[in-house]
């Protein structure tokens, strides 16, 4: 991915940083540490601070593909790694309590120790609790063409990428819950076939609407509440004690998936797009309507049955991505219903 233009102090002292060989910026790294450690002091928002949000993605970016002219070397290089601890233990801090807030009065069975088929209760309950503002029902019924755009930039971050933060839970499980993981991956990568996955799905669909396929195209685009949804799933994957919470999170995004696709279908079908733009959308209506089943019961029922100490953060996984979307939701509906952009910058037409 291209580096994204600076957003503030600390993106901009990071990419100086990146810049440079890992053996050569020692100096320049203690300065990023202390630069790091005054803002997130001094920050009353961690969630939509834009500066923050994009120095935690470009860092968690060094784990996937890269940062186009940055040594492979920085991935764990211990100096950085210092410094993501450093963003991450108040981004997940600040998660939790939106979570808690998310799951409102959950009540949980009594008598210890729960049952997969009880967990995956307690998980559809919790996603037939969303009461949030709906975006597919606005999509459907009333997005014109440049708001259908936004909200593909707004989902380009994640869905070029598809799956692939989740992909870091399967060598941290084993057994009933590992194998139910793989069933679902191996959907999302098109079952060997790579035309069929759901990355490259969504990329022609982007390319349907005149947009820039290309990952991180648009980075630069979404404001930072889009860039927390996606460092919420990369912060889970990454540390294998949070393995529940991305267990958690994966189960709630399938669970809460297949009826907003059919209303994303439609939207566009509205507007006159055919197949090769809608075969995204369509596509999850379907696969999602099983694996929410899977997610639920075998991979965090099973997870929670193998280690029932793991409840809480499969809750938190799924909490914390249902008040993320919430405020995403939230942001793009009032942003569309004023009649303004919900975007940072105009979108570029298509190289």
């Amino acid at each position: 991915m291209r580096i994204p233009e600076t957003r503030g102090p600390l993106s901009s002292a990071l990419f100086t940083v990146l810049a440079q060989a890992p053996d050569s910026a020692g100096t320049e790294l203690d300065a990023l540490y202390r630069l790091a450690a005054r803002q997130v002091a001094a920050t009353a928002d961690i969630i939509g601070d834009e500066d923050i949000q994009l120095a935690l993605f470009c860092l968690y970016e060094l784990h996937y593909s890269g940062l186009d002219g940055v040594s492979d070397h920085w991935e764990w290089e211990p100096g950085l790694i210092r410094v993501r601890r450093l963003l991450e233990e108040p981004f997940e801090a600040d998660l939790r309590a939106a979570a808690q807030q998310a799951a409102g009065d959950l009540e949980l069975p009594a008598g210890g120790a729960m049952t997969s088929d009880q967990v995956a209760d307690v998980l559809f309950g919790l996603a037939g609790k969303d009461t949030g503002p709906s975006v597919s029902r606005y999509v459907a019924r009333k997005a014109d063409l440049g708001q259908l755009k936004e909200f593909l930039v707004h989902k380009s971050v994640y869905q070029l990428k598809e799956a692939d933060p989740h992909t870091w839970a399967i060598p941290r499980l084993s057994g009933r819950p590992k194998a139910a993981l793989v069933e679902i991956q191996t959907d999302e990568y098109g079952g060997g076939r790579p035309e069929r996955m759901h990355s490259a799905l969504f990329a022609r669909t982007m390319r349907g609407l005149g947009l820039d396929d290309s990952y991180g195209a648009y980075v630069d685009a979404v404001p930072a509440v889009s860039l927390a949804s996606v460092n919420l799933m990369s912060l889970c994957g990454l540390n294998r004690r949070l393995r529940g919470a991305i267990t958690g999170h994966l189960a709630i995004y399938e669970m809460t998936s297949s009826q907003p696709n059919r209303f994303y279908g439609n939207g566009f079908r509205r507007h006159g797009f055919g197949a090769d733009v809608t075969h995204y959308f369509d596509e999850h209506v379907e696969a999602d309507a099983v694996h929410e089943q899977i997610a639920g019961r075998d991979l965090a029922g099973g997870l929670v049955e193998a280690e029932p100490e793991l409840l809480a953060d499969v809750l938190f996984g799924a909490t914390a991505v249902m008040a993320i979307d919430s405020r995403l939701s939230a942001h793009l509906l009032s942003s569309w219903e004023a009649g303004t952009s919900s975007l940072r910058a105009a979108v570029p037409a298509a190289a």
